[in-house]
C-alpha cells in the first residue's frame, strides 16, 4: 500500500483534529479532490488527495488527533514515488504501512512520592498521580490516596478533552506561562471629550498605533534562544475574539497606514469572520502586538497574556463613570481603565510606561 501522511500545517503546528472525512475505503478519488478537513490551532483546513487511487484505509475517525508524519490514508498498490507536497506544505510518503503515532506522553511525576505498587495501581485505575492529594508521611501518596482519587473521579464522570481552538489556547497559555517573564502595568483614560458614537475599538487601535509610535520596542518580537529581538515596522494587531469555540486573534493588518474608515470596515469583517471560523489562515498568525477589548464583557483590570513572540498586550476595561479630580475639583468624568502587560526580558518598564501614556494621550484627545 502507499501511504500518505499528515503533511506540515506549517507555523510549527504538531497536530490537527480530524473534523470529517470527504472519503471513504474503497472509494476511487482523483488528485486534489479534498479528503478530509482537520482543525489545527489556526484554522479548518480541507487537505486534498495527493494523486488518483483507490482508498485502503482510513487512519483515525471524526474527534481524533493525527500527529504530524503520522499515517492518514492508506492506497492500494504498491508505493512507486515520492510526493513533492500538497497545499498544506509537504508530503511524505512511505513504501509500507507503519505503525500509527503514539498517544502524547506521560505526565511528568519526576516530584511525586509514591512506591512502584502505588504507582501501579494509579495507571491501573488511570489516575494521574499530579491530582492525588498526599497523606503518607512526608509527603507520600498511598493506595487509600489513589483509590480515594479514583472514586472521586468516577462520580464526576469522564474528562471533556479540549479540541481545537481551545487545545490550542490551553497549549498557548502553557507556552507563556512557562517562557514569558510577564510585568503588568494599569491606569485609566478618561474619555469624557469622546464624540457620541464614538467607535471604542477604533479609538483603541489608533491609540495603540500612537503608543508604538512612542515606543516601538513594544511592536517586536523576541527569540528567547537568540536573547534577541526584532523590532518591527508596520504595525500588526492582533485582535482578541471571544468564540463559542474558544479564543481567537485574527490580525488587522498595517494599522499605521489605513484610514478609520478603512480600519472599520475591516475590523468588522475580521471579527465576523472569526467567529464564524472563516478567517484565512495567514491572518491568524504573525501579529506584533496584540488589544483585548474585555471590557465590552466584564472586568476594569486583567494581567492580559503575552504569547511568544510578541512582547506586550493591551487590555481594555469596562468603561464607567468615575468621580475624578479636573482642576482641582471633584467631576463625574466617563473612564476607560487600561492594562499593559509585556515582557519583560525584552521590554524595560520606562518603555513600557512611556508606551501608555502615549496610549491615554492618544484616547483622551477629543477627536
Amino acid at each position: 500500500m502507499k501511504i500518505f501522511k499528515l503533511p506540515d500545517l506549517g507555523e510549527g503546528l504538531q497536530e490537527a483534529e480530524i473534523v470529517k472525512w470527504h472519503v471513504a475505503v474503497g472509494d476511487e478519488v482523483k488528485s486534489d479532490q479534498p479528503m478530509v478537513s482537520v482543525e489545527t490551532a489556526k484554522a479548518v483546513v480541507d487537505i486534498p488527495a495527493p494523486y488518483a487511487g483507490k482508498i485502503a484505509r482510513l487512519y483515525g475517525k471524526a474527534g481524533d488527533i493525527a500527529h504530524i508524519g503520522a499515517p492518514l490514508v492508506a492506497y492500494e498498490g504498491e508505493s512507486d514515488s515520492q510526493d513533492s507536497g500538497t497545499v498544506v506544505g509537504k508530503v511524505e510518503v512511505g513504501q509500507k504501512v507503519v505503525a500509527e503515532a503514539p498517544a502524547g506522553p506521560a505526565p511528568v511525576s519526576g516530584g511525586i512520592k509514591a512506591t512502584p505498587a502505588v504507582r501501579a495501581l494509579a495507571r491501573k485505575l488511570t489516575v494521574d498521580l499530579a491530582m492525588v492529594t498526599p497523606t503518607g508521611a512526608d509527603g507520600l501518596i498511598t493506595a487509600s490516596d489513589v483509590q480515594r482519587a479514583a472514586r472521586i473521579l468516577a462520580e464526576i464522570g469522564p474528562i471533556e478533552l479540549m479540541r481545537g481552538v481551545r487545545r490550542a489556547m490551553a497549549q498557548n497559555m502553557e507556552l507563556a506561562t512557562a517562557e514569558v517573564a510577564s510585568a503588568t502595568i494599569m491606569d485609566d483614560a478618561d474619555i469624557e471629550s469622546w464624540p457620541a458614537g464614538s467607535f471604542t475599538m477604533l479609538r483603541l487601535i489608533r491609540a495603540l498605533v500612537a503608543g508604538c509610535g512612542a515606543e516601538p520596542a513594544l511592536n517586536a518580537w523576541y527569540d528567547s534562544e537568540k536573547i534577541g529581538r526584532w523590532v518591527l515596522k508596520r504595525i500588526d494587531i492582533g485582535i482578541a475574539v471571544d468564540t463559542p469555540d474558544g479564543l481567537l486573534v485574527p490580525v488587522l493588518r498595517n494599522c499605521g497606514e489605513r484610514g478609520a474608515d478603512e480600519l472599520k470596515g475591516a475590523l468588522e469583517k475580521l471579527i465576523a469572520a472569526a467567529r464564524a471560523r472563516k478567517v484565512p489562515p495567514e491572518e491568524l498568525r504573525a501579529n506584533s502586538i496584540t488589544l483585548s477589548n474585555y471590557g465590552s464583557i466584564a472586568g476594569r483590570y486583567a494581567s492580559p497574556v503575552v504569547l511568544p513572540p510578541t512582547v506586550a498586550i493591551v487590555g481594555a476595561g469596562r468603561i464607567a463613570k468615575q468621580v475624578v479630580v479636573v482642576d482641582d475639583k471633584p467631576a463625574v468624568r466617563r473612564v476607560l481603565p487600561l492594562s499593559l502587560t509585556f515582557d519583560h526580558r525584552a521590554v524595560t518598564g520606562g518603555e513600557a510606561g512611556r508606551f501608555l501614556n502615549a496610549v491615554i494621550a492618544d484616547l483622551q484627545r477629543p477627536d
